[in-house]
């Protein structure tokens, strides 16, 4: 190889690195990266679904043995338990927005029903000092400020993704190599927290 062969070889190699790193540089890979961080943000969410639901039971079992005739709100809880955790999810779940919107009403539908529940433990005294119960209220507690804070951060991590697919030039790579990769679906605020609450004056 001559000696001019060799530096028109490394200059081809020096533009073809030149090349991959300003295609790096641009964001071709961004698409992908915010796609892998909404998936795991979603994983969180369910996570902290399902570490609730596990706690339902117990927690109506415990109510159960000190409020028996609050028998229409306890089965408020378990239907709801039951809706929740029984749905089965679609792999595209976050891009179809039927499925996605069904999972939030049932997962509402349960923060709904064990708001509900909490308002009737207040008139039992006995319930609300017992041990076992108080633990759980806690766990409960915990539980839904952890689903608030992965419901934020999956919110985020759509927000990234989603803007990515509809600007520039994230439009042009996924239109190139991500067209498989759709527009992901978000949280809504459920219709009760959107409503003002009444107030009355005696």
């Amino acid at each position: 190889m001559s000696k001019f062969e060799n530096i028109t070889a490394i200059t081809r190699w020096f533009f073809v690195v030149l090349l991959l790193g300003a295609l790096t540089g641009c964001g071709i890979n961004n698409i992908p990266t915010y796609d892998e961080a909404v998936n795991a943000a979603w994983s969180q969410v369910q996570n902290q679904y399902k570490r609730r639901a596990d706690l339902v039971p117990n927690l109506v079992e415990t109510v159960k043995g000190f409020a028996r005739q609050e028998k229409e709100v306890l089965t408020e809880v378990i239907e709801a338990r039951a809706k929740a955790t029984s749905m089965q999810l679609p792999r595209d779940i976050l891009s179809d927005p039927q499925a996605f919107q069904q999972f939030q009403q049932n997962q509402d539908a349960l923060s709904s029903a064990l708001a509900r529940l909490m308002v009737v433990v207040e008139r039992y005294p006995d319930l609300k000092s017992n041990q076992n119960f108080l633990a759980l209220q806690s766990q409960l507690e915990g539980t839904e400020n952890r689903i608030a804070v992965a419901r934020r951060d999956y919110i985020q991590a759509v927000q990234q993704y989603n803007t990515e697919l509809r600007t520039i030039p994230g439009r042009w790579w996924a239109a190139l190599l991500y067209s498989d990769l759709k527009i992901k679906e978000n949280f809504t605020q459920p219709e009760s927290v959107q409503e003002a609450p009444a107030v009355q004056f005696n």
